[in-house]
């Protein structure tokens, strides 16, 4: 029996795969094919490189304890413990922008500092435009754009040589370190696979721990740049080509694998965002997770109903089993949120291996008498719906529907 799993993006929910896997270890269901993107490369990596039988606790240890942050320093500090800005990093591109003499051209305005005042005079005279809306509009326009100091400052932060807020790829730090990538070699391992999109030559590419597939070795800088999500996270270069996150265009990561494995008679689907759980905000946490985390949802959607659609029009007989996503998680990297996806990552895969056990091919199927199943099947069921109170997003109008 030749099996695929593909563990999709996600970030906090990360603990939807953990416990997915857990389940699966314990029903014997092993994987010749792992194929990941963002969140789910982090996890399919880690949990391929621990030691034999400890897949769970180790790769548990990891994320709980190297990424996710205890609650109580969570809750008046909000970030996890990797995505930290790059300062030294930051201080060369500023030193930079200072030493650059453009970047002292187009500060003074006369012309608009002009302007500014005629609009100032405006303001303070017309009673109408004492609203925020007016005020808001003047601060920007007329008190910083046209003030040198404020376009000076603004320039530095925006136009510096700085490609995101946080940075994870430091190759030497303990923390890289501790992802052992040799193991991931070693014979007897499966194949795996991860994405990530080449910004120089515009295309998704794959990363691989195969020597003959004709794709790029995994490594600790293909794991960072595939989760390097414009503007969170700073890009990354490899072999002088620049990359960032490839879930932004496959989730779930679903390129080429039918392509390269016509052989697979299964295909587990791990997808752990979805658009029910993104809720109304509440600040700039909240708000900066659903940024992130819905179009992942969206898209990821989008990827499995593309890819069934793709798989029924196709030639190939063999059974895809979903675990269902879970409505109730949150977008927190806090150690509780890890846990919680935990337990309920075990629970959709122990439902997704009793419809299994109720609807797998029969042994000895074979040839003509094969025939396409798809298993355990997203619906929008009651038991996946959000609960009243919370926010529930607006569905997009999605590709498969276009394709048809």
């Amino acid at each position: 029996m030749k099996r695929a799993i593909t563990l999709a993006g996600g970030g906090p929910t990360a603990g939807l795969h953990i416990g997915a896997l857990e389940r699966l270890t314990q029903a014997g269901i092993t994987f010749d094919v792992w194929s990941l993107s963002c969140i789910g490369a982090w996890v399919g990596l880690v949990w391929n490189q621990c030691d034999r039988g400890r897949e769970v606790e180790q790769t548990y240890d990891f994320f709980k304890n190297g990424v996710f942050r205890d609650d109580v320093s969570y809750s008046r500090f909000p970030i996890n413990s990797v995505f930290g800005p790059d300062w030294f990093g930051n201080m060369r591109a500023l030193s930079g922008f200072l030493m650059d003499h453009r970047n002292y051209q187009n500060l003074w305005l006369p012309d608009r500092m002009t302007e500014s005042f005629k609009q100032t005079m405006s303001l303070l005279s017309d009673r109408d435009k004492w609203n925020e809306g007016d005020f808001n509009q003047w601060v920007l326009n007329h008190a910083f754009a046209s003030n040198p100091a404020v376009r000076f400052m603004t320039a530095m932060m925006y136009l510096s040589n700085i490609t995101g807020l946080s940075k994870i790829y430091y190759p030497d730090s303990a923390f890289m370190k501790s992802i052992k990538f040799d193991r991931l070699f070693q014979e007897g391992k499966p194949k795996i696979y991860h994405n990530a999109w080449n910004l120089s030559r515009q295309q998704l590419e794959l990363f691989s721990n195969q020597d003959d597939d004709g794709y790029k070795d995994i490594s600790a800088a293909t794991l960072c740049a595939c989760s390097a999500l414009p503007f969170i996270e700073g890009t990354v270069e490899i072999d002088g080509e620049t990359y960032c996150e490839g879930a932004l265009v496959d989730t779930v990561s679903f390129k080429s694998l039918l392509e390269d494995h016509p052989e697979l008679e299964e295909i587990w689907i791990s997808r752990i965002v979805d658009a029910k759980q993104v809720r109304k905000p509440e600040n700039l946490h909240d708000n900066l997770a659903n940024l992130c985390q819905l179009f992942a949802a969206t898209v990821g959607e989008d990827d499995v109903k593309l890819f069934k659609y793709h798989v029924r029009d196709s030639n190939w007989k063999g059974t895809i089993v979903e675990m269902h996503v879970d409505a109730g998680m949150n977008f927190k990297w806090a150690q509780s949120n890890l846990d919680t996806g935990r337990k309920r990552g075990y629970l959709a895969a122990d439902r997704a291996l009793k419809e299994y056990e109720k609807h797998r091919a029969p042994k000895g199927e074979a040839g003509a008498a094969r025939k396409l199943r798809i298993i355990n099947e997203m619906k929008d069921g009651p038991e996946l719906r959000a609960p009243r109170r919370q926010h529930r997003a607006p569905q997009p109008v999605r590709a498969l529907e276009a394709v048809k």
